[in-house]
């Protein structure tokens, strides 16, 4: 579970990507997943494999909203991008002066998306369900979970304050 949520850390690094987009970062590719599945097989170990496979699960779900850089070496965006338009993602800056910081755009698409939040809700249940039917003996993991939930909702709750001032 906590490799499903590492490569979201790569925020605060932010100022070294392209565009300061955390996607950019070989972070948001497929190939830290791909070395710790490597490094599973190696060492035999399934729970890295598996935290390998959490890892570029989190890659793949992120080309539905943005996009992001999944082979890293083309740097560009790879994905549905579902919440921006193609004007939008030609003219992005444009976009972002209409905000005090430009994260908010990106924080209100998303969380104003109806389709997002069901989806997140979704991944939720599952998740609650597989852990009660799999692996009852990791419930407190999740704490871990609402650790990262609660920085998130932070994050949100900090940038909705800004835009309203």
């Amino acid at each position: 579970m906590i490799f499903a949520f590492v490569c979201d850390f790569d925020v605060f690094l932010s100022k070294y990507a392209l565009e300061n987009n955390h996607r950019m970062l070989v972070t948001h590719s497929f190939i830290p997943g791909i070395i710790i599945i490597i490094l599973g097989l190696l060492f035999n170990a399934i729970f890295i494999i598996i935290s390998g496979f959490s890892y570029v699960i989190h890659i793949i779900i992120d080309t539905f909203d943005w996009g992001t850089n999944i082979f890293y070496f083309q740097k560009k965006l790879i994905g549905f991008k579902l919440l921006i338009s193609k004007e939008e993602f030609s003219n992005i800056s444009k976009y972002l002066r209409e905000y005090k910081n430009k994260q908010s755009f990106f924080d209100e698409r998303y969380f104003g998306c109806k389709a997002c939040l069901i989806i997140e809700i979704l991944i939720f249940i599952m998740m609650i369900l597989s852990m009660t039917f799999f692996a009852l003996e990791y419930y407190l993991v999740l704490i871990i979970y609402f650790i990262f939930l609660s920085f998130h909702l932070y994050r949100h709750f900090i940038l909705k304050k800004i835009e309203s001032k």
